[in-house]
C-alpha cells in the first residue's frame, strides 16, 4: 500500500498536470458516478490528506481517492502511449489539452462537494506531511490505548495520517521495540522522539525516487522485506510476521536482538515466508 510520501508524490503530479486547466475529457467507468461529467471545468488542485488524494474542481466538487494496494494515478503526454494497466482496471480519466489523468484500479472514489471534505478525510489524525501537522497531538492520540501494540497504534490513521508497513517497521527499528510492544511499555524517551522521528523520515522521502531510512548506500531500509537476511547493526537474521486481525495482510519486519519486546512466535508457515519471500536489497 503506498504510504504518506508516495501519496505526497501522486497529488504533486496530478497537480503540476491539472492545475488551472479545463478539462475536455472526463470519463468515470465505475456504475455510481457512470453519467457524471465535469467537461468545461477548471481543475483547481489536487492535494494530499494522509494516504487520501483529494482533486478539486471550480463548481465546488472534489474528487476523493485512495490507491489502497493496488491503485495508481498516470500522467500522461498527449498521444503517448497509457501503460498503467489494462483498459478494465481504468476507474477514471481526467483530460486537459496536454496532459490525462488515468485513476487504476482505485478501490476508493467518490464525487463530494468540496464543503464536506471533512466527511471523507475529518476522522484522520495529523498528518505527517500536511499543514496540520501536531506532534504533540499525534503523540497523545497514540497513547489514548496504552494496552495497544505499537505497530497497530503506527498504522491506525486517526492517530497520524501517512504510515503504512514499511514505516512502521522501520520506525519500530529505529526505537529499539518490537511492533509487538504495548504503547504504553514504551520508555517516555523514545515516545517521545516517535512524532518527530517519523515526521523526518516522510519528510526526508517525500520527494526521493526510492524510499530511504538508513542513509547508507545500497541498503535503503533497515528490516523491512530484509526476512531473513542478516541485520544491519547485529547481524542476526531478521524476521517478518503478519501483525493485526488477520484481515489484511501486514508484514511486520522486525530485529529480534535489536528490538525489545514481545514478539510471536515463529511458526512454520511464517519460517517458510521468511525462506521464500522475494524482496528488494
Amino acid at each position: 500500500m503506498p504510504e504518506g510520501d508516495t501519496v505526497w508524490q501522486a497529488a504533486r503530479r496530478l497537480h503540476e498536470a491539472l492545475a488551472g486547466q479545463l478539462l475536455i475529457r472526463s470519463d468515470f467507468r465505475v456504475p455510481k458516478y457512470a453519467t457524471v461529467d465535469l467537461t468545461g471545468r477548471r481543475v483547481l488542485s489536487t492535494v494530499p490528506r494522509g494516504k487520501h488524494l483529494l482533486t478539486r474542481f471550480e463548481g465546488g466538487l472534489t474528487l476523493h481517492t485512495h490507491l489502497r494496494m493496488e491503485g495508481a494515478w498516470k500522467v500522461y503526454a498527449a498521444g503517448e502511449r497509457w501503460r498503467g494497466g489494462p483498459g478494465h482496471q481504468i476507474r477514471v480519466i481526467l483530460g486537459t489539452d496536454h496532459r490525462t489523468a488515468v485513476g487504476y484500479r482505485l478501490q476508493v472514489l467518490e464525487l463530494l462537494r468540496t464543503t464536506e471534505e471533512e466527511r471523507a478525510v475529518g476522522h484522520l489524525g495529523p498528518d505527517l506531511l500536511g499543514p496540520d501537522w501536531d506532534p504533540e497531538r499525534a503523540l497523545a492520540n497514540l497513547r489514548t490505548d496504552p494496552a495497544r501494540p505499537l505497530g497497530e497504534a503506527l498504522l491506525d490513521q486517526r492517530n497520524l495520517a501517512g504510515i503504512g508497513n514499511i514505516y512502521k517497521s522501520e520506525l519500530c527499528f529505529l526505537l529499539g521495540a518490537t511492533p509487538w510492544l504495548p504503547v504504553g511499555a514504551l520508555p517516555a524517551d523514545r515516545a517521545e522522539k516517535l512524532p518527530g522521528l517519523a515526521h523526518r523520515l516522510l519528510e526526508a522521502n517525500r520527494d526521493r525516487p526510492v524510499r530511504q531510512t538508513t542513509g547508507l548506500r545500497h541498503q535503503d531500509l533497515f528490516v523491512y522485506g530484509r526476512a531473513p537476511r542478516p541485520c544491519l547493526r547485529c547481524r542476526t537474521p531478521v524476521r517478518v510476521a503478519d501483525q493485526g486481525d488477520g484481515s489484511q495482510e501486514r508484514p511486520t519486519y522486525w530485529c529480534p536482538t535489536c528490538q525489545t519486546g514481545p514478539a510471536p512466535a515463529p511458526s512454520a508457515p511464517q519460517r517458510w515466508r521468511e525462506r521464500h519471500r522475494r524482496t528488494p536489497t
